[in-house]
């Protein structure tokens, strides 16, 4: 997936969904949902390269700002509950390419389904400070990202909260792998399940 869709799209999570979510139910959580993903307490979603709410859909073009106002947004804006934003403008052009748009969509389905696997109890979350999408077992985070400004390139990962000592600790938060390297939602998870048992 290119930089410029996963930018928009991260800056349509941020600024569209999660900002204003927050405002009127007190959450940034967000969800994968059929084709994109959404917010949790507000019926705003993305589906492939457009955005719906109830009663209607827009393609995602034009500023955020612009955006916001045809689906009647009234507070666009990134949550104030946290300081390390994605630097997108509201006065920003969209610019998401179909493309692009699926595959992450795709990756995030998977990961949704890998850490719903690996953990049947809870609730995955699509967290908008770095569009990832996560779940914590004991103190250590299990989630996939899009890719990011230090790995440019769709990856799965596991974060303890404290430092761990290994073969299997390759980065300084902890552990990452490629999405290159784990082809489906089986893979995925076993992923998950060997930081499990290597964090132990």
């Amino acid at each position: 997936m290119d930089g410029p869709t996963r930018r928009s799209l991260h800056g349509v999570a941020e600024l569209i969904i999660a900002g204003p979510q927050h405002r009127a139910h007190g959450t940034i959580r967000l969800r994968v949902t059929q084709g994109g993903f959404g917010g949790v307490a507000v019926p705003l979603r993305v589906e492939g390269t457009d955005l719906v709410w109830d009663g209607g859909r827009s393609p995602l073009t034009g500023t955020y700002r612009s955006l916001a106002a045809v689906a009647g947004i009234a507070d666009p804006g990134a949550p104030d509950s946290y300081a390390d934003t994605s630097g997108v403008g509201l006065d920003e052009e969209i610019a998401v390419d179909a493309v692009s748009a699926a595959a992450l969509a795709d990756w995030f389905a998977r990961g949704d389904a890998a850490l719903r696997a690996f953990a049947p109890d809870l609730e995955p979350v699509l967290w908008p400070e770095h569009f990832d999408l996560a779940l914590t077992v004991d103190e250590v985070n299990y989630g996939v990202s899009p890719g990011d400004a230090g790995h440019p390139d769709p990856y799965a990962y596991v974060g303890p909260w404290t430092p761990r000592q290994g073969p299997f600790w390759n980065a300084d938060f902890g552990a990452l792998r490629p999405a290159s390297e784990l082809p489906d939602v089986t893979a995925l998870a076993a992923f998950f399940a060997e930081g499990r048992a290597a964090e132990r």
